[in-house]
C-alpha cells in the first residue's frame, strides 16, 4: 500500500525557532494572571465588603462576556495568527529552491527552509550546520562568507560564487566532483529588532550552469576561432565608420597587428585605397532596411601596398534614416592565379582600374541618364547626385551649372549620333561657383550587351586649382605689362618734363618778377612739378623709382607718424597702434614706406564715412610661420609685418584683383587719381616686401605688409654714390660727397661732356650749364661721345649722361670711358631707380646719379659737387 503525502509535506522548514517561544510566553503569562487574581479573592474573601467583592466580580463578568463574545465575531483574537502576507512570505521562503537560512548577529540558526536541508545533507534539526561550519575547509569559499559577513554588519547585501572539490551534500545524485555555489546575502527587513537584526542566506547550487556556460564559451572559442582563420576576410564597422571587429584573416593580408589593435582603432578610410571609400559610402538602405552590394576595390596594407579585393557588404540603417553598423566579406585575389585569364577575374581588374583611376567617369543613355559611375565620381559630385539617386534615373545635367546646361546637352546629342572630336566642356559646380570642372564627352561606337543603352561615356575633371593659376597667372602678366607700360611712359615724360622745367628756368633768368609773364613762368613750372609727382606714382608701381634705403625700426616709424596720420584721419576716426616686442629692422626708404602708411591710413579713412578705428599691428614673423600660411608668392625667411585694419565698407570680391591698378579707383571723378594703391604696391615690392590685403564688404578690410628681416652684412670697400630723391628741395647725391649745399655753382674753366639723346633735353642743359660758366660739348649718343672724347684727346673732367640711349647706353659708355680714362668723373641722368641700372656695373664704379625731371639749379649742384669730389 503506497503512502501519499501532502504536497507541502516536503517543504516543512527543517529549523523554525522564530514564533513558538514567543506565543508560549504569553500563554504562561496569561496562566499566572488568572491563579494570581483566584488566590487574590481566597487570600482576602473575610477582609472585602461583599458588595465590593459583588461589584469586582461583576465588571470580570462584563469584560468575560465581552471578549467572549468579541473572540467569536472574530473582533479579537486569543491566539495571535500569523496574517495572509506574512502566511504567504512563510511560503514562497519554505518551497524555495535555493537554500535559506536565516541567523542571527552571532550567526546561531533562526530558521532553514527545506531546500537548505536537501542541500547540505541535513535531516533534521540536529543535523542542520551553519555556513562558515560547512565551508570552513574551502578557503575560497571562507573567504567569500568572510567578505559577505562583513557587508552584512555594513547593511549591504551581497553575493559570491565559490568552487569546492566536493559537494556539500555528497550523497545527492550529482554529488561527486568539484561543484560550483552562488552564495547571497542581506539583511532581513522588519526583523524588528534593530540591535539584533537577522541576515538571509540563500546558497545554490550552479554547477550545471556553470557547465553550460563553460560549454557555450567553448563553442564560441571554437566560432571565432573558425572566422578568425576562415579563407576569406571579415571586418564589422560601427555607424560611424570606425572598425569594432576584424578577423585574423584579414589583419594578415593588411598587415596589422591584432595585439595592438582595439575596437574603433581604425576606420573604413584608413584600410581602402584610393576612392573606393567613396564607393563604400554610396552603398545606403532604405530607413529601418539593410542593403548588401558587391564591390570591387582595393584595400591599403599597413607598408602601403594596395591588395585588390572584392567585398560583399552590408549596410543597415535606423528607422529614422541614420546610418546603421556594416558588415563586410572580404575576397581577395591572388597574384599568378592560373585562373586569372576567366571572365570574373578580368571583370574584377577592370572595375577595380575603373574605381581606382583619377578621373570621374560616368557612362549616360541617348537621353542623358547616368547608367552607372566609378568612385572619383561619386566623391567629386557627392553633393549633388547619390547611388540611389542613379538608381532613380538621375541625369547628368544635374551635375554641370544650369547655364552649361544646354551646350552639355548639345555635347550629348553629337556623342548620340557618334560623332567624334567633341569639345570639351568647362562649367562651374551647381552648388558651388568657387569650383571649376571639365567635361570630355565620347560617344560610344560598339554598344555591349551588358549596356545596349549605353551612349556616351563623360569624363570629369576637377580643374579649380588649374583655373586660379591662371587667373594668377594672367592678373601677374596683367600687371607687369602695365608696370613696363607705366616705366616707358614715365621715362619719355620725364624728357618732356624736364625740358619745361630747363627752359621756365632759363627764362625766369631773364625775367624780373615784376614783369607780366614771370606769374606764368612760375604757374608753368609748377605744373610741371605737380606732373613730375605724378610720374614718381607711375615709378613707383612699376619699381622703377629713386628710393634710398635706410635700416628702420617700424616702432619708431609708426610712432613717429601717429600724431600726422591722427590729424589727417579727422576727429570721427579713431588710431590705434598695437606694437609687437622686439621688432627685428627692416631696411627701405623712410619717406617711401611713410607715404605707404599714410595712403592705406587715407584711403581707410574714406572707406568709414560714419567714423571708426584705423588699427596698425606690428609683429615678427618667423620662417615656420610665414611657410604655414601658404601665401602666394611668399618666398621663405623671417619677415616683419604690419597690418592696416580699419572697420569701413570693404572691397567687394569682383574688384580685389584690380585695386593695385593704376588709374583704378572706386571714388567719384576729380576725388582720386587712383594712383594711391598702386604707388603702395611698387614702394612695397621695390623695397623686397609683399603686400596681401583680407577684405569683407560691410566689416572691413586689413592690408598686410611683410617685409624681410635685415641683417647686417660686411660693407664693400667701394661704395656707389647715395642716391636723392626727386624734388627741387633735395640736391642728387653725388658719389662719396657729402650732402651740403655748394656755395659757388659756377664752372669755371671746367669742360662737361653732355650725352643725352633727347634733343630737347640736351640743348636745355647745355644752355643751362654754360650760363653758369661752363664749356660744354654734348653728344646724341654713347658712340658719338666717344669719338667726341678722342677728338679732344680726353680733355673733359666730366660727363653727364642718360641711361638709356639708342646704339650704346650710359652704363656701357661708362665701361668704355673707364678703360682709357679711369679717374673720369660721370654722373649718370635717368628717370628710373639707381638700382635698375647699376647692377649692370662693376661693384667698384663710382658715379654720381641726378634723377630726372631736374631743374637748373639740381644739375649745377651735381655736376658742382662731383667735380668738388
Amino acid at each position: 500500500m503506497t503512502t501519499m503525502k501532502r504536497p507541502d509535506e516536503d517543504n516543512v522548514p527543517i529549523v523554525d525557532r522564530g514564533l513558538r517561544p514567543a506565543v508560549a510566553l504569553r500563554v504562561v503569562l496569561l496562566a499566572l494572571v488568572l491563579a494570581a487574581s483566584a488566590g487574590a479573592f481566597i487570600l482576602f474573601k473575610n477582609q472585602l465588603d461583599n458588595e465590593i467583592v459583588l461589584g469586582v466580580l461583576g465588571v470580570l463578568a462584563m469584560a468575560g462576556i465581552f471578549f467572549v463574545v468579541s473572540a467569536l465575531i472574530g473582533f479579537i483574537e486569543i491566539m495571535p495568527q500569523a496574517n495572509g502576507s506574512d502566511g504567504l512570505a512563510r511560503a514562497f521562503v519554505d518551497s524555495h529552491p535555493d537554500g535559506t537560512v536565516v541567523t542571527d548577529r552571532k550567526g546561531r540558526i533562526v530558521y532553514a527552509n527545506a531546500a537548505y536541508g536537501a542541500l547540505t545533507g541535513a535531516k533534521g534539526e540536529a543535523e542542520v550546520q551553519t555556513l562558515e561550519t560547512l565551508l570552513s575547509r574551502n578557503r575560497d569559499a571562507t573567504e567569500a562568507v568572510y567578505r559577505l559577513t562583513n557587508g552584512l554588519h555594513e547593511g549591504k547585501e551581497g553575493a559570491e560564487e565559490f568552487r569546492v572539490q566536493k559537494a556539500l551534500n555528497p550523497s545527492s545524485a550529482n554529488g561527486s566532483g568539484a561543484h560550483w555555489y552562488r552564495l547571497k546575502a542581506r539583511v532581513l527587513p522588519n526583523s524588528g529588532n534593530a540591535r539584533q537584526p537577522l541576515y538571509i542566506w540563500q546558497i545554490s547550487d550552479i554547477t550545471s550552469e556553470r557547465d553550460d556556460q563553460e560549454r557555450f564559451f567553448k563553442e564560441l572559442q571554437n566560432a571565432i576561432d573558425y572566422l578568425d582563420h576562415a579563407p576569406a576576410g571579415f571586418f564589422s564597422a560601427g555607424r560611424k565608420g570606425e572598425i569594432v571587429y576584424l578577423n585574423a584573416t584579414l589583419a594578415e593580408w593588411l598587415g596589422i597587428d591584432l595585439t595592438k589593435f582595439h575596437p574603433g582603432s581604425l576606420s573604413i578610410a584608413d584600410v581602402v585605397a584610393g576612392e573606393g571609400l567613396a564607393l563604400i559610402q554610396s552603398v545606403q538602405a532604405e530607413p529601418g532596411l539593410k542593403r548588401t552590394e558587391t564591390l570591387d576595390l582595393d584595400l591599403r596594407k599597413t607598408n602601403g601596398q594596395s591588395l585588390p579585393v572584392r567585398i560583399v557588404h552590408r549596410v543597415s540603417s535606423m528607422r529614422d534614416g541614420a546610418p546603421g553598423e556594416s558588415r563586410t566579406i572580404v575576397l581577395a585575389r591572388e597574384e599568378g592565379s592560373q585562373n586569372d585569364q576567366s571572365a570574373s577575374i578580368a571583370s574584377m581588374r577592370f572595375t577595380r582600374f575603373f574605381n581606382n583611376t583619377p578621373m570621374a567617369i560616368a557612362s549616360v543613355d541617348g537621353d542623358g541618364r547616368i547608367l552607372r559611375t566609378n568612385a572619383p565620381f561619386l566623391k567629386l559630385f557627392s553633393g549633388v547626385v547619390s547611388r540611389d539617386d542613379i538608381d532613380r534615373g538621375a541625369k547628368l545635367e544635374t551635375i554641370v551649372h544650369e547655364t552649361d546646361r544646354l551646350r552639355l546637352q548639345s555635347a550629348l546629342d553629337a556623342a548620340r549620333d557618334r560623332q567624334g572630336d567633341i569639345p570639351p566642356l568647362d562649367s562651374l559646380h551647381p552648388g558651388d561657383d568657387g569650383r571649376h570642372f571639365r567635361f570630355y564627352v565620347n560617344a560610344v561606337i560598339d554598344q555591349s550587351d551588358e549596356a545596349p543603352e549605353e551612349a556616351a561615356i563623360v569624363y570629369a575633371v576637377e580643374i579649380t586649382e588649374q583655373k586660379a593659376l591662371e587667373t594668377q597667372m594672367a592678373q601677374t602678366q596683367k600687371m607687369n605689362a602695365v608696370g613696363t607700360l607705366a616705366g616707358g611712359i614715365a621715362h619719355d615724360f620725364n624728357n618732356v618734363l624736364t625740358a619745361i622745367l630747363l627752359s621756365s628756368d632759363h627764362l625766369l633768368l631773364s625775367a624780373r618778377p615784376s614783369d607780366a609773364s614771370f606769374a606764368d613762368l612760375m604757374e608753368i613750372k609748377r605744373n610741371a612739378n605737380r606732373a613730375a609727382v605724378l610720374v614718381r606714382q607711375l615709378l613707383a608701381f612699376s619699381r622703377k623709382q629713386t628710393m634710398r634705403p635706410t635700416v628702420l625700426n617700424l616702432t619708431d616709424v609708426i610712432g613717429d607718424l601717429r600724431m600726422l596720420v591722427d590729424r589727417m584721419t579727422g576727429t570721427n576716426v579713431k588710431i590705434d597702434v598695437e606694437y609687437g616686442r622686439d621688432l627685428w629692422p627692416v631696411k627701405t626708404d623712410l619717406g617711401q614706406f611713410e607715404q605707404v602708411l599714410i595712403n592705406l591710413a587715407v584711403n581707410a579713412r574714406d572707406a568709414m564715412p560714419e567714423g571708426g578705428t584705423i588699427t596698425f599691428r606690428t609683429r615678427n614673423v618667423e620662417a615656420e610661420e610665414a611657410a604655414a600660411r601658404n601665401l602666394r608668392d611668399l618666398p621663405p625667411g623671417d619677415y616683419v609685418e604690419v597690418e592696416v585694419a580699419d572697420q569701413g565698407t570693404g572691397i567687394p570680391p569682383e574688384i580685389i584683383d584690380k585695386i593695385f591698378e593704376p588709374f583704378f579707383t572706386t571714388k567719384e571723378v576729380g576725388k582720386g587719381t587712383g594712383l594711391g594703391l598702386s604707388m603702395v604696391y611698387g614702394i612695397v615690392k621695390q623695397s623686397g616686401g609683399y603686400i596681401y590685403l583680407d577684405s569683407e564688404v560691410g566689416k572691413g578690410t586689413t592690408f598686410r605688409i611683410l617685409m624681410p628681416r635685415h641683417t647686417e652684412e660686411a660693407v664693400p670697400a667701394a661704395e656707389t654714390a647715395a642716391t636723392a630723391q626727386a624734388g627741387e628741395q633735395q640736391p642728387a647725391a653725388v658719389a662719396q660727397a657729402p650732402e651740403k649745399e655748394p656755395r659757388d655753382l659756377t664752372g669755371g674753366s671746367a669742360v662737361v661732356l653732355l650725352v643725352e639723346d633727347e634733343e630737347a633735353v640736351r640743348r636745355g642743359g647745355k644752355r643751362m650749364l654754360e650760363t653758369r660758366g661752363y664749356t660744354v660739348h654734348e653728344a646724341g649718343s654713347g658712340v658719338e661721345a666717344l669719338d667726341i672724347m678722342e677728338e679732344l684727346n680726353g680733355a673733359v673732367d666730366i660727363v653727364v649722361s642718360d641711361v638709356v640711349m639708342p646704339e650704346m647706353d650710359g652704363p656701357s659708355l661708362l665701361r668704355e670711358l673707364r678703360k682709357s680714362y679711369p679717374d673720369m668723373k660721370f654722373i649718370f641722368v635717368s628717370g628710373y631707380a639707381e638700382d635698375a641700372f647699376a647692377r649692370n656695373l662693376p661693384a667698384d664704379a663710382k658715379f654720381g646719379f641726378l634723377p630726372k625731371p631736374f631743374s637748373l639749379k639740381q644739375l649745377a649742384e651735381a655736376v658742382r659737387e662731383m667735380l668738388d669730389a
